[in-house]
């Protein structure tokens, strides 16, 4: 059985990719800077094997991957820190190789892209990223794929939106979820009226094994879409009518949110990608659907009710 490692494993989409990687009793390793928090999150599954590693150094990722054909990779960094992306996975590949790593997946963001130029985003879409942070996804993809061309490992990367879900404390809406199952006024991003789209993380968990699966994925990039299109208010509106409250919510726009950043270097960096409010990148995924078949994709109303059950 080929064997799996999942890199950068703590967060909730790293814990969805288990979960469905368990439901096919597939073993696989778990790979993070801090074992207590790994076998927090991984203990109970008799499948998953942890690992540690020091991203700083090139041994440690050498003997963390040992034995692993495929390899997921989902390592975050602070917003402020985007420089490290590019950094880190470039060691994460050398590291890979030399271990003999056969594959390797990028879970990747619409940074890359830049202002959308059609409505519809599409694979074919050109990478024109105008913020830093989105040249720093773009020299991490790039890094990836030309990895591939190498001839030395297999690689590839799936694009994601906003996601949410279950515990997944970092997504554009967990304020609003809180909010609305404690009566609190929910903290939004606005515009809120916009396009947007969102990935329920389940099932971006359950994408990704059947794409590792998938002999013609390796060498390109993907993008996979969330349930349609729908906007912040509408989510937000159907988050408090589930918890059975009226909608309570503050919406701070860019004018704000320089000000805010004064105080808190998390907010500040949200105002270099608020063009994602008025120029939303609503991705086309008709081309993973072709090759894979129909995804999973929880309807919005499912995906909110499951997550105000998860608090």
């Amino acid at each position: 059985m080929e064997s799996l490692a999942l890199i950068g494993a703590s967060g909730s989409l790293g814990k969805s990719i288990a979960t469905a990687l368990s439901a096919k009793r597939m073993p696989y390793r778990v790979i993070g800077r801090s074992e207590s928090s790994l076998r927090a999150a991984f203990g109970s599954d008799p499948l998953a094997n942890i690992a540690t590693w020091t991203i700083e150094a090139p041994e440690s990722i050498h003997q963390s991957l040992l034995g692993i054909d495929t390899a997921i990779y989902m390592v975050g960094v602070n917003y402020w820190q985007f420089e490290l992306h590019p950094l880190l996975m470039k060691r994460t590949l050398d590291g890979a190789i030399s271990a003999g790593v056969k594959k390797l997946l990028l879970i990747g963001t619409v940074y890359p892209y830049g202002k959308p130029q059609s409505e519809c985003v599409s694979e074919d879409h050109p990478r024109q990223p105008h913020t830093f942070k989105g040249r720093m996804r773009k020299e991490q993809e790039d890094i990836v794929l030309a990895a591939h061309d190498t001839g030395r490992i297999q690689t590839a990367v799936l694009r994601l939106p906003d996601f949410y879900g279950p515990d997944v404390d970092k997504s554009f809406l967990w304020s609003t979820f809180q909010a609305a199952k404690s009566g609190k006024r929910a903290q939004l991003i606005g515009p809120i009226d916009t396009p947007h789209e969102f990935v329920y993380v389940p099932d971006a968990g359950v994408t990704i094994v059947r794409l590792i699966a998938e002999s013609r994925a390796w060498g390109k990039a993907w993008n996979l879409a969330g349930a349609g299109v729908t906007s912040t208010r509408a989510m937000t509106d159907e988050i408090f009518a589930q918890a059975a409250r009226k909608p309570k919510f503050m919406s701070a726009g860019k004018a704000m949110l320089r000000i805010f950043g004064l105080f808190n270097p998390m907010v500040r960096e949200l105002v270099e990608m608020h063009y994602l409010q008025t120029s939303p990148v609503i991705l086309d995924d008709t081309r993973l659907r072709n090759m894979l078949g129909d995804l999973p994709k929880t309807p919005y109303k499912q995906g909110i009710q499951e997550t105000l059950a998860s608090i």
